[in-house]
């Protein structure tokens, strides 16, 4: 297995990204992996592995490249529960700025990068994402159905709100296989939001698995944070690879 860092144009600027890829000449379904707030870092380096491991070429980009290369933030008080406020009073301004417009854009520029890559299948591409990222995956997907084959979202948050542009509204341009992972302990996506999202997915016929992980926190995929949980990373894991498996008849 190969991993690198690699420069993903974009049409504003550079975004700097991880690339994962199996040994072997491939052809390899292509894989898109969002970051969640915290970034680039050894944690999801080892996600991205884990899924090149079965087979995928994987692409984890800066969703924050506009504010300069990863890391961004001082990530030394990650495991200390009584740190996050401070991180997130500076990462708050950057999860602001992915917009639609802003992912739709962004996300182009990753499915090309990754099309354009020795030993990848031709055809769409999936998208898995985590916090934050899991609800700009579920973006991604409404801005490129003919692109996404299919998206998971793990313990992510702000999916369906009062707001315009809420990700839930959109979700009438999917086409392919959604999953939801969601935290039954998460402030950010409450027992009412994820009811608000299904009725949205089935008022407009798409494919789905919604699911609740019991006890599970805000952020349960993440070993390097206090909020990590062993038994729901690996129903994740479990959920993701069936969903992959199955999309690209592995």
């Amino acid at each position: 297995m190969q991993t690198t860092t690699v420069d993903v144009p974009t049409g504003d600027g550079v975004a700097d990204a991880l690339l994962v890829r199996p040994d072997g000449a491939g052809p390899f379904p292509p894989v898109l992996v969002f970051m969640d707030a915290f970034g680039l870092r050894p944690r999801m380096a080892e996600m991205a592995e884990t899924i090149a491991a079965r087979g995928y070429v994987v692409l984890v980009p800066n969703l924050f490249h506009r504010f300069g290369r990863a890391p961004l933030v001082d990530l030394s008080g990650l495991g200390d529960e009584n740190r996050r406020g401070k991180l997130f009073e500076k990462l708050t301004p950057m999860i602001r700025s992915l917009t639609p417009d802003v992912v739709a854009r962004d996300t182009a520029a990753y499915l090309d990068f990754l099309a354009a890559q020795p030993g990848v299948a031709p055809g769409p591409a999936a998208v898995t994402g985590y916090c934050m990222g899991g609800t700009n995956a579920l973006r991604a997907v409404e801005a490129h159905p003919d692109r996404i084959a299919t998206a998971a979202a793990f313990h992510a948050g702000r999916m369906a709100t009062d707001a315009p542009d809420s990700p839930h509204l959109g979700v009438g341009a999917v086409r392919g296989e959604l999953y939801f992972g969601h935290a039954d302990q998460d402030p950010s996506m409450t027992a009412e939001q994820i009811a608000t999202l299904e009725k949205a997915l089935d008022a407009a016929g798409v494919t789905y698995r919604s699911e609740v992980y019991p006890g599970a926190r805000h952020g349960y995929t993440q070993s390097d944070t206090p909020m990590y949980d062993e038994k729901a990373t690996e129903r994740h894991w479990t959920a993701l690879f069936d969903l992959l498996d199955r999309t690209f008849r592995r």
